[in-house]
């Protein structure tokens, strides 16, 4: 069974020089990363996302700016605002998610537990509704 959706606190390392945040698969990313992306370059008024996975599981960092997303799991929605880069979100499965508000320049980065698959998304919402109730 998944984990529900929750923010990680990633341990923030620094001195005068500047700052540095690790993410480890296994440790503090809850799984084998095998996929990393990252949006940048959002226009004000956009929604990205506007899907959920079957069964890929994601961790969400703004590692510049800050933006919102808007989680649904089909019973209840919650709105989590990112805004540092030592505050992740875990994403599971079949979870509706919509990123917006993006801050001018922010970067959101993704890490994913697998590769691409078309086949594991569910980009409309009434298909995701009924494939919940199931």
């Amino acid at each position: 069974m998944a984990l529900e959706p929750h923010l990680i606190k990633l341990d923030l390392k620094g001195d005068e020089r500047g700052s540095l945040i690790a993410l480890e698969a296994l440790r503090n990313v809850p799984f084998a990363i095998k996929r990393t992306y990252f949006i940048f370059g959002t226009l004000p008024g956009v929604r990205r996302g506007k899907h959920a996975h079957r069964r890929l599981r994601q961790l969400a960092v703004c590692v510049h700016g800050g933006c919102k997303i808007a989680l649904d799991d089909g019973r209840s929605q919650a709105t989590v605002e990112l805004k540092s880069p030592d505050m992740a979100l875990y994403v599971p499965p079949m979870l509706w998610h919509e990123m917006f508000d993006f801050s001018e320049g922010c970067v959101l980065l993704v890490l994913a537990e697998d590769h691409y698959d078309e086949r594991d998304y569910i980009r409309n919402y009434e298909q995701f509704l009924l494939s919940v109730r199931k």
